[in-house]
């Protein structure tokens, strides 16, 4: 099947049109869950064994903004007009906000759109349910093919509806008719999530996530699940093909969803962050992908890894885009995820436009951390400014960047921001302080927070009572996975970190949080006597390596800090390098815990100014042959990953000390 171009756009076609609104799975999904949900949904079951510690909790209710007069008033405000929208060489290159005028405009249809990107994903993703090399994309590990062309039918008739009443059209939710993919660890109701690994084999979601859910609110065609790394643990990757570059590592944890946009086969996604799991994907494949604040968004219905850590945000092609998702997704859970609350609420609103004039950032203040600090294979170069460990490609990019931000009226300078190889600058993260000794081994301040908090949610004990209903394959890949042999152990065993976690006192968790709060204020305070807004960094700083064990050669080698702090960053796509590949070179801003409006708006102005990067399209792919393929893993077993690419915040850190 050819895919559409944009000359091809027809009006709706009458066949379309008789699909009734209860053939979509979008209505009536449950809103949220448990915030002590763990695996794949508070309902998630195999067979009648529940996954689930407790029972899902009634939906809340919308977030506030996407009220009328709110959110849904500034969607409508920023939706370009049809004339002014430029041609795109295919429908699957037109960004969500463009699709979203074209649809409310009957340019196209959401059935044409999502048959589109599905064509796309049955030739150039390869087999699913592959946690390895597939030879291809493997950008999706599975799709619910019936239930999203069911979802894009009832999208049709609501559009349809719609075109003859100006009140009904403004009234339609923002990403009605749009294909997205969601990260294999969060709920999608019927899927399995799996969390990159067949030991989650059988755990089958019967409610949405409440992110999920308001995909579905807001209109969302749900595609299937993206491919993450196993049991979310790498930022580098290898299961997917780069988007770029078969061969070249995706990125990790979200990599799926990192390829799946700008290899245009959904129009954006979803992602999951604990340490890196957002940004080094959307780094990796020159995608726009948002790090929310914690407790931005629910993560209620998420495979967790560090509860406190752990955000859910959107990857797509454009940073509006991006926002555009986020301003869907986020608000308030209060029962299903209490982290929610410490969210300003209404949230101040996501900027969906490019400011006018030819100098957007002036008055801001972007600074250039001096002390932040990137790894190479000889280790961390502390005392070394990360400028000067760049590559060619990529140090030219950046001082490209520097002045194309300055022209835009940004003051952008250099400043010391906070070392954290010191002490008295950072006593919580990667601190080698032990604050306690249980059951044989030492609390460090982030295990003081993190260890409790899984205790809390049941980490450990969900997981064995799944691996209870298992094969014994699974269950021994559980195990190892999850369970703990401690000093006096001798063998590995769940009950073994439950006892840990569980034996963490309140007052030793009290003082790794006060560390934390510290670790904050200290930032906090190197940023304010600066003068900085927020800061701009490169996560990688070089090309990246093979699928074959190049990893990532130059990167950040503080890549979880913005986790640690709780705040919020963006990637987005400024150049790409000179070698044959052409792989894509990106860079970040981040800054103060719920400053999304500002680094969104400051990326967007530059997009708007800067298309050029943002829009360009890889090369379809050609199948690798056998011998340039990784050999699939055996059984459940994954390689290892190493500990300076780990996504878990303890593990990653005991690398660092």
């Amino acid at each position: 099947m050819p895919e559409t171009r944009p000359s091809d756009l027809p009006r709706p076609d009458r066949a379309h049109r008789g699909a009734t609104p209860d053939s979509s799975p979008v209505a009536h999904t449950a809103r949220g869950f448990s915030r002590r949900a763990v695996l794949g949904g508070a309902a998630a079951v195999t067979g009648a064994v529940a996954v689930a510690a407790t029972t899902a909790a009634p939906a809340t209710a919308a977030p506030a903004d996407t009220a009328p007069g709110g959110a849904a008033a500034a969607f409508n405000a920023a939706l370009p007009t049809v004339g002014s929208i430029r041609k795109r060489a295919r429908l699957v290159d037109y960004e969500v906000i463009e699709l979203a005028a074209l649809l409310r405009a009957g340019r196209t249809t959401s059935l044409q759109l999502t048959r589109a990107y599905l064509d796309r994903i049955d030739r150039y993703n390869g087999a699913f349910e592959t946690y390895g090399d597939n030879g291809l994309y493997n950008a999706f590990v599975r799709i619910d093919r019936d239930g999203a062309l069911a979802a894009a039918a009832a999208a049709d008739e609501r559009f349809a509806k719609a075109r003859h009443s100006r009140s009904a059209r403004e009234a339609l939710p923002p990403l009605l008719g749009i294909p997205m993919g969601v990260k294999d660890s969060v709920a999608v109701r019927g899927l399995e999530a799996k969390d990159g690994s067949h030991a989650f084999d059988g755990n089958t979601a019967l409610r949405d996530a409440t992110v999920v859910a308001r995909l579905r609110e807001a209109g969302a065609v749900i595609l299937g699940h993206t491919v993450c790394s196993a049991f979310s643990g790498s930022i580098t990757g290898t299961f997917a093909g780069n988007a770029w570059g078969l061969p070249y590592v995706p990125g990790g944890s979200s990599q799926g969803s990192g390829v799946a946009p700008v290899a245009r086969l959904a129009a954006a996604c979803i992602g999951e962050e604990t340490g890196g799991s957002i940004i080094m994907p959307s780094a990796a494949n020159g995608a726009s992908g948002i790090k929310p604040s914690l407790g931005t968004s629910s993560v209620a219905g998420l495979m967790p890894l560090s509860p406190g850590y752990d955000v859910l945000g959107p990857i797509a092609r454009s940073m509006r885009d991006a926002a555009l998702v986020l301003s869907v997704i986020h608000g308030p859970d209060p029962v299903n995820d209490p982290l929610t609350l410490s969210a300003p609420d209404p949230f101040p609103a996501l900027p969906l436009a490019p400011r006018g004039g030819p100098r957007p950032l002036s008055g801001l203040t972007i600074g250039i951390p001096q002390t932040d600090w990137m790894r190479t294979s000889a280790g961390v170069q502390v005392g070394t400014p990360p400028q000067q460990l760049y590559d060619d490609d990529h140090r030219a990019a950046f001082e490209r960047l520097r002045a194309q931000l300055t022209d835009l009226g940004a003051t952008v300078k250099e400043f010391d921001g906070l070392d954290v190889t010191k002490p008295a600058n950072d006593p919580y993260f990667a601190s080698t302080d032990v604050l306690a000794t249980v059951d044989g081994s030492p609390v460090s301040p982030s295990s003081a927070v993190l260890s409790p908090n899984r205790y809390e949610i049941r980490y450990w004990q969900a997981v064995q009572d799944f691996a209870a209903t298992r094969p014994a394959d699974q269950a021994a890949a559980l195990l190892a996975q999850y369970g703990r042999k401690g000093p006096g152990d001798t063998e590995v065993s769940f009950d073994s970190a439950v006892r840990f976690g569980g034996g963490v006192t309140a007052a030793t968790r009290a003082e790794g949080e006060r560390r934390r709060r510290a670790l904050q204020a200290n930032y906090q305070a190197a940023l304010d006597q600066a003068g900085v807004d927020f800061m701009l960094v490169m996560s990688l700083g070089a090309q990246i390596g093979k699928r074959s064990g190049g990893g990532f050669p130059v990167y950040r080698a503080y890549y979880q800090l913005p986790n640690a702090l709780t705040w919020p960053m963006v990637s987005f796509p400024v150049g790409h390098d000179s070698t044959d590949a052409g792989l894509p070179i990106t860079a970040q801003f981040w800054g103060p815990r719920f400053s999304e409006p500002a680094i969104v708006q400051a990326a967007i102005d530059y997009q708007h100014h800067h298309p050029e990067y943002h829009d360009a399209a890889p090369p379809d792919p050609a199948p690798l042959q056998s011998a340039e393929r990784l050999p699939l893993s055996r059984a459940l077993k994954t390689a290892g990953t190493p500990p300076e690419y780990s996504n878990d915040p303890l593990v990653a850190e005991e690398a660092l000390r």
